[in-house]
C-alpha cells in the first residue's frame, strides 16, 4: 500500500506492507544502510595506495539486519524506517520483500539513503565509513502507534533517538519488551535507555555512559541507574557479558573461519531476540546469539551468513569456543 502524507518540513510517502498494521512478533525501528564491502589483502597505512580486487554492494543497517534475520528464522516481523528515492532504496525494498518482512517506510523525495563504505582487512575485521542524509532522520510525528503496539517485542538502535524513544514509550505502555542495540551516546539517549528492558551495547559503551572504567561495575551501574532487566556488552571474539540485577552471565564466542565481521552485532541481537520470543533461559539465549553471530562472520556482508536454525544449533553442539575472556567483574 502506498499513500501520501504532507509534512511542513519534507515531502514524504509511506510504503506499507499492509493497509492496517497487523500483529507481528518483532517490530524494529532504526537504521538501514547500503553497504559497499571492500576486502583488502593489506590494510592501508596513512598516505598509502592499496589495490583492491572486488567489492560488493549489499543491504545492511543495524535494526534492518536484525529484523531480516529474525524473519529468516520464522518470526513475523515489521521494519519501520526511512529511505531516499534512490537506487539504494530499491535495493532495500527488494531485500525486505524477498525476506517477507512487512515494512512501514517513509520515503523522502530527493533524499539520499544511508551509505556505508566497509573496509575488511585480512583478518575479517571491518572498518566502517558512514554517510547519512539529515533529511532521512525519522521523526516522532512520522510514527504510528499501531505499528509498535501490535508486536511482541520492539528493537531499536537509538540513532533516530526521539523516534526510538516514542516507540519505546508506546511499547512500555503496552507491556511490550524493548531491546536496544547502542554504540553511541546520542543526544537524549538516556531518556531512551530508561524505557529499555534489554540493553545490549558495544564493549566501551557502558564505561562511556557511566564514567566507570571497569566493565563489570559499569554494567551494574547501567542496569541499576536506568532500571533495565538486563545490561550486556558484546565483546567480539571474547563473547558477551551480561548482568541481570542479581548476577553475571558470560558466554564465550564460537571459533569459525572469519571472513567479515560486518553485522556480527546485528545478528547477535537477532539471536537474542529470537531466544526471548521462545522464552528460552538467558544462558541459551546468549549462546544461540553468539553462534548465530559467529556463522554470519564466515560470509561477506551484514546478512551474508544468516544461517538456518539447524545450522546454528549444530554449531552450538560441535564448534570450539574461544577461551573465556579475562573480564574483570569489579566485585566489591
Amino acid at each position: 500500500m502506498r499513500h501520501s502524507h504532507s509534512h511542513e518540513i519534507l515531502p514524504a510517502i509511506y510504503i506499507g506492507g499492509m493497509g492496517e498494521a497487523g500483529k507481528v512478533d518483532l517490530v524494529g525501528v532504526g537504521l538501514n544502510a547500503t553497504d559497499t564491502v571492500i576486502p583488502l589483502a593489506t590494510y592501508p597505512a596513512r598516505g598509502a595506495k592499496v589495490e583492491y580486487t572486488s567489492h560488493a554492494v549489499l543491504p545492511g543497517g543495524q535494526v534492518a539486519t536484525t529484523v531480516v534475520a529474525c524473519q529468516a528464522w520464522g518470526a513475523k516481523t515489521r521494519y519501520v524506517g526511512k529511505l531516499g528515492d534512490d537506487h539504494a532504496a530499491l535495493l532495500h525494498l527488494r531485500a525486505f520483500a524477498d525476506a517477507g518482512v512487512e515494512t512501514q517506510i517513509v520515503t523522502v523525495s530527493g533524499g539520499v539513503s544511508a551509505q556505508s563504505l566497509i573496509l575488511v582487512d585480512e583478518d575479517g575485521e571491518r572498518t566502517v565509513l558512514c554517510r547519512r542524509d539529515e533529511k532521512l532522520t525519522l521523526r516522532p510525528d512520522e510514527l504510528e502507534r499501531d505499528w509498535i503496539v501490535g508486536a511482541r517485542a520492539l528493537h531499536v538502535d537509538g540513532f533516530d533517538t526521539a523516534a526510538a524513544t516514542l516507540a519505546a514509550t508506546w511499547a512500555r505502555e503496552s507491556g511490550i519488551p524493548v531491546i536496544a542495540d547502542l554504540d553511541e551516546l546520542y543526544p537524549g539517549v538516556e531518556a531512551l535507555i530508561e524505557r529499555v528492558d534489554y540493553l545490549i551495547v558495544s564493549r566501551d559503551f557502558p564505561s562511556r555512559l557511566t564514567g566507570e572504567a571497569n566493565l563489570g561495575r559499569a554494567l551494574r551501574a547501567m542496569q541499576s541507574r536506568y532500571g533495565c532487566k538486563l545490561s550486556a556488552a558484546t565483546l567480539g571474539p571474547e563473547g558477551v557479558l551480561a548482568w541481570d540485577g542479581e548476577g553475571f552471565h558470560y558466554s564465550a564466542a564460537y571459533r569459525v573461519p572469519v571472513v567479515d565481521t560486518t553485522g556480527a552485532g546485528d545478528i547477535f541481537h537477532a539471536g537474542f531476540i529470537y531466544g526471548l520470543l521462545q522464552n528460552w533461559p538467558l544462558a541459551r539465549q546468549l549462546d544461540f546469539a553468539c553462534a548465530a553471530a559467529a556463522l554470519n562472520c564466515a560470509a561477506v556482508g551484514a546478512r551474508g551468513g544468516i544461517q538456518p536454525l539447524n545450522a546454528i544449533e549444530d554449531l552450538m553442539q560441535t564448534a570450539p569456543r574461544y577461551a573465556r575472556a579475562a573480564v574483570s567483574l569489579g566485585a566489591d
